[in-house]
């Protein structure tokens, strides 16, 4: 691909855009024909450069969702705002603890590093296991896109979504929700915030769901997705004079849910990504992720600045049984590999200890600095087994290989990983005059990581030798390897502000996230691109945007373009022959779109939205040649969002009524034909892009001063997909049409 071209495109778009922003100012004078007068959209506070900022100041690309926008929508998991975030999609399977956000085609893969940074409450998770879990009592939400790493650090390579829970209130309030959907399920919540002393208050939810599953098994004529969970947070807010806080917050999740319930595809004809197949898996399996995260932070105002700390545990466990390769009922599963039917288990164990240090200026001045240093320590076991299927459920297997002759291992791999990792990072920030500003942002990242072989007998138990299985690389029991990642990440940003309701900005930035290893042998199997240790990407991002609210505030419009060259993205491998789900590399891949957002009230009750991003991958540079020019893996081509919304006033009470419409344009997913083509009984080569995907989405409430009640619909129209297609030749179903009805009430 000629590096030349996309640079000309983009420079084209980046003066159409130009253009229209230029022209923004000129449509106050279609007010006239506006049947209100009072200007209708809130001004919107965010801290993207952890510093309060009025949104349409900030010279990025920022989606926010105030709390009155998330309880409006019915927000309760990342899957809601993120698919209402311009050039991000998210996917969601295998597991509960296996979901990928991918920003402008800066992709996420299963056990890989996570492609945004995610912080909640000023601690970034370390484990991207811990991202998909529900929302409750959320203040706000933030999405950064663009590379982050200045501010963020390592993982911010993709953008950085932040994640702020509600802080205490003055005096005592209850909140009581329950809703049921057509699972069946439940769900309750309980809050409670209030004052425990003058300098002293509190705020604390507890939830529980319970659902008997959406998508249905007909091998076992039950639900493939039922799911328990209970969860929790508490936040104590010590604050006893002006200049001192301390905020000590600690939250839970236990679920209780199954994985592994792929629909599979069964000979050359019937194998692409857009194929629906009944998921047919004869073990049901288990799915339990237990977390728990404790944090506190530091605040002191010492005048000229506020230093802050901001200290961390989390505890992610997650062991997930159930049936394996090629994922078809037992009988039809019996000739593989020549010796029968499969399952599998595979178990997380991860904890991390984090600190985070920084000096922040006084808010005032035209000049606004901070510093800090960051510093993480996480210690990880993983083991992945495949057992012998024998038609009596399967057996979860932790930390040794399973003996049980019901269902014996055939083989295991286990590797524990002891990481750390540090930072220090700077900001600066000159308002050259009212109109001109420049940030200046660096950030050093260094990433030292230690795996240990913990596999017996070269990964082979009861079963030594059948099949060819152990030969995986051979790698000794107790064999330490040592790996390190580093990289500086610098961002420079241009703010041009020609008129109050206007910005303009140009960035350059770069982002890293780190490398890490596979399961021990894995590269000897040859497989491109695919090695014991995948390597560190590193991306480099130009941008311009602008963004401006007109028509009394009514219309709002913010777009940007970007064009980004990025060096060993990730792509997932599947490996059948060992059950292992691996990391490889691409050696470069370019991405080039455009993101646009806008928001009008058409009257005072009636506003619309629009949301629409673009992105265009190719491969330039990949260890197997037939994959240049291919689009990259995981990729939507686009992403359209539109909605439209009714407030009624009706005496002191008020009825809301949203519909929205989603659009996810073609998809990738990986980069080149399926890598298991000629697999041993299952051979077939497919092309794995999977088409556009409808979805619309309805929620009606009604408000008085105590009570709201809530039906909604999501996916209304019922459409069939797979939400994920997976090299191997099989699939992850997306959800069926959901719906359900809310009641609330304060007091």
């Amino acid at each position: 691909m000629n590096a030349q071209k996309p640079k000309g495109r983009f420079a084209g778009r980046a003066a159409l855009l130009g253009s229209i922003l230029a022209l923004a100012p000129g449509l106050p004078a279609l007010a006239q024909t506006s049947q209100a007068t009072e200007p209708d959209l809130q001004e919107v506070v965010v801290t993207a450069r952890k510093r309060a900022e009025k949104l349409e100041d900030v010279p990025a690309s920022v989606q926010a969702f105030t709390a009155e926008d998330i309880e409006a929508r019915g927000i309760v998991n990342p899957a809601d705002f993120l698919a209402e975030t311009p050039g991000v999609t998210f996917v969601q399977t295998q597991n509960a603890g296996t979901s990928f956000v991918i920003i402008r085609g800066i992709a996420q893969a299963r056990n890989s590093e996570p492609s945004v940074a995610v912080v909640v409450d000023g601690v970034q998770q370390i484990n991207p296991s811990q991202f998909n879990q529900s929302l409750f009592d959320i203040q706000d939400i933030e999405v950064l896109k663009g590379p982050q790493g200045g501010l963020y650090g390592r993982n911010a390579i993709g953008g950085a979504i932040l994640i702020n829970t509600k802080e205490p209130t003055d005096s005592f309030q209850f909140k009581t929700h329950v809703g049921v959907d057509n699972g069946p399920g439940v769900t309750v919540s309980q809050s409670a915030s209030g004052p425990i002393t003058d300098v002293l208050k509190f705020i604390g939810t507890v939830q529980y769901e319970n659902t008997d599953g959406y998508i249905k098994n007909d091998y076992l004529d039950q639900s493939a997705d039922p799911e328990h969970d209970i969860s929790g947070r508490f936040k104590l807010l010590y604050k006893p004079n002006a200049d001192f806080s301390a905020d000590a917050r600690v939250s839970f999740s236990s679920l209780n849910t199954t994985g592994f319930w792929y629909n599979s595809y069964q000979g050359p004809n019937n194998v692409n990504a857009d194929t629906i197949t009944p998921v047919e898996v004869n073990n049901k399996g288990i799915d339990r992720r237990d977390m728990v995260d404790i944090s506190l932070k530091l605040d002191k105002n010492l005048g000229f600045a506020t230093l802050t700390s901001v200290s961390a545990y989390d505890k992610v466990k997650e062991i997930v049984t159930g049936d394996d390769y090629p994922y078809l009922p037992l009988a039809q599963g019996q000739a593989f590999y020549g010796f029968g039917d499969l399952n599998q288990s595979q178990y997380l164990n991860t904890s991390a200890v984090s600190e985070d240090v920084r000096l922040t200026s006084a808010q005032d001045g035209w000049l606004h600095w901070m510093g800090g240093a960051y510093a993480v320590h996480t210690d990880r076991f993983i083991s992945t087994t495949t057992l012998l299927d024998e038609g009596f459920g399967v057996y979860p297997v932790y930390r040794g290989p399973s003996t049980n002759p019901l269902n014996p291992s055939l083989y295991y791999l286990a590797d524990s990983q002891s990481n750390w990792a540090w930072a220090v990072y700077g900001d600066v920030t000159a308002e050259i005059d009212k109109q001109w500003e420049l940030d200046a942002q660096l950030r050093y990242d260094d990433d030292r990581r230690q795996n240990r072989t913990l596999t017996p007998n070269s990964g082979c138990s009861i079963y030594n030798g059948i099949g060819g299985l152990c030969l995986i690389g051979g790698a000794p029991t107790g064999l330490t390897r040592d790996a390190s990642f580093s990289a500086v990440q610098p961002k420079v940003t241009l703010r041009y502000k020609p008129e109050d309701n206007m910005t303009l900005y140009a960035d350059w930035g770069r982002g890293f996230r780190s490398g890490g290893f596979n399961q021990t042998g894995v590269g000897g199997l040859g497989i491109p691109g695919v090695g014991d240790i995948f390597q560190a990407e590193v991306a480099n991002t130009w941008e311009v945007g602008g963004k401006t609210d007109v028509l009394d505030h009514r219309l709002s419009l913010d777009g940007s373009l970007y064009y980004t060259t990025s060096h060993n993205p990730y792509f997932f491998e599947y490996v059948a022959i060992n059950a292992t789900q691996n990391l490889g590399n691409i050696n470069e891949a370019t991405y080039e779109g455009f993101d646009i957002a806008a928001n009008y009230k058409l009257t005072d009750h009636v506003s619309v939205s629009a949301g629409y991003g673009y992105t265009n991958s190719r491969i330039t540079k990949a260890p197997d040649p037939t994959w240049i020019g291919n689009q990259a893996p995981d990729v939507s081509k686009y992403n359209l969002t539109t909605a439209v919304q009714y407030r009624q006033p009706i005496g002191d009470n008020s009825l809301f009524g949203r519909l929205e419409y989603q659009r996810i344009g073609t998809t990738w997913w990986t980069p080149g034909a399926d890598l298991n083509c000629g697999a041993p009984t299952y051979t077939y080569c497919v092309d794995t892009s999977r088409s556009p995907v409808d979805l619309v989405n309805l929620r009606v409430s009604f408000s008085t001063g105590m009570w709201e009640f809530a039906g909604w619909a999501k996916n209304l129209f019922d459409t069939k997909y797979n939400a994920e297609y997976s090299p191997g030749g099989f699939s992850f179903r997306g959800l069926p049409r959901t719906f359900g009805f809310d009641a609330s009430i304060w007091w």
